[in-house]
């Protein structure tokens, strides 16, 4: 007869004591880098944080990571650039004027009307108050060229336009009745006392003529007629209309 075979009892597995997988759960003893069970890594490397945007600009940069702000940073440095472009636009004169005249330009003119009227020169029933009353069948006669008219503003403005209808009429059939001016000399004077001069060009036909100007601060305008046509014996210059635009 065969010996009974001796059962010896199972060896109970050593208690591990250590921090658990984060996949599985099992414990595993200090030290491991992976599971006992399941191989998951045990201690994963930290993923660095990213770099603040200043960091990654010389000089300080060091190293340029994916996840450093680089758009951010880019959107910072754009911002920079086109306020810097801006400031040099609006301080260099320049800059300044073409913002002007892009506003001009986009704003719808308004008239402006002159609370005083003075001229050099006038001819006995044609005042220089005539080229303000919107009448097509009057006007200032001046007795010879270098005659001027000058306008007072109750408060400064941006004059944008100045129309000029010439001859004594805006009628075809009048028009050539009185001698007509075919340059104008004008002298604006600001809110500051500077003075500003240009020479206006106006054809000889009937009806309204804009002179687009583009001045700040207009305080008073000057108007001295020059290079008569028409001008003989018995005849005067004439000024059907002057009328003022400010911007809108």
């Amino acid at each position: 007869m065969a010996p009974r075979p001796v059962v010896r009892p199972a060896e109970a597995p050593d208690e591990v004591v250590g921090p658990p997988c984060p996949s599985c759960g099992t414990p595993n003893p200090p030290g491991r880098r992976f599971c006992r069970r399941c191989a998951t890594a045990l201690n994963p490397a930290a993923k660095p944080e990213p770099l603040p945007w200043w960091r990654t600009v010389w000089p300080f940069r060091r190293r340029v990571r994916a996840s450093s702000g680089r758009a951010v940073r880019l959107l910072v440095i754009l911002a920079v650039v086109v306020a810097l472009c801006a400031g040099a636009l609006l301080l260099l004169p320049a800059g300044r004027a073409l913002f002007e005249d892009t506003r001009d330009k986009l704003g719808k003119p308004k008239p402006v009307t002159p609370v005083g009227i003075r001229a050099s020169a006038e001819v006995p029933g044609h005042p220089a108050k005539n080229t303000t009353d919107g009448l097509s069948n009057s006007y200032w006669g001046a007795p010879a060229p270098g005659a001027s008219v000058t306008y007072t503003f109750g408060k400064p403005f941006r004059m944008v336009d100045i129309v000029i209808t010439n001859g004594p009429s805006a009628n075809p059939e009048d028009y050539r009745g009185q001698a007509r001016a075919l340059q104008v000399d004008m002298e604006v004077t600001m809110s500051d006392g500077e003075k500003q001069n240009k020479r206006l060009t106006l054809s000889d036909k009937p009806g309204f003529q804009p002179n687009p100007t583009g001045i700040s601060d207009v305080k008073t305008v000057r108007l001295t007629l020059r290079s008569p046509v028409g001008l003989t014996s018995g005849r005067q210059l004439a000024v059907g209309e002057v009328e003022f635009f400010q911007r809108g």
